[in-house]
């Protein structure tokens, strides 16, 4: 069974592995923007811009605000904090596992090696 927070870890992570998502969040990390200058660096349609950035709401990354015509973006930082605890446990997990391997072969290296008879 997968739990709500696993869930939305799983939504987070799909979001942040598409580099169009990843320059969308960078650039509202900035500050706010219309969807239109969100598009404009890429070289994709408004519609396909759109299906980016309706991941990353789905994902609670951003928030969407609708002033008239003009649909406004705005970073929600939040859920990566989970995702970010998520790496770092993973990340302790094999500093130590490395850790340990560079003390191994540190061992390894100054232990006196055998002659082979010829």
């Amino acid at each position: 069974m997968v739990e709500y927070r696993g869930a939305a870890l799983d939504r987070v992570l799909e979001a942040l592995a598409d580099p169009t998502r990843r320059a969308i969040l960078e650039r509202l990390a900035r500050g706010d923007a219309r969807v239109t200058n969100l598009a404009q660096p890429f070289e994709l349609s408004l519609n396909a811009v759109s299906k980016h950035l309706r991941v990353l709401e789905r994902a609670g990354l951003m928030r969407r605000t609708v002033r008239g015509r003009e649909h406004h973006c705005a970073l929600r930082a939040e859920p990566m904090r989970d995702a970010a605890q998520w790496i770092e446990r993973y990340r302790a997990f094999w500093e130590g596992r490395l850790d340990a391997l560079e003390q191994y072969l540190r061992r390894g290296a100054q232990a006196p090696r055998k002659r082979r008879k010829p």
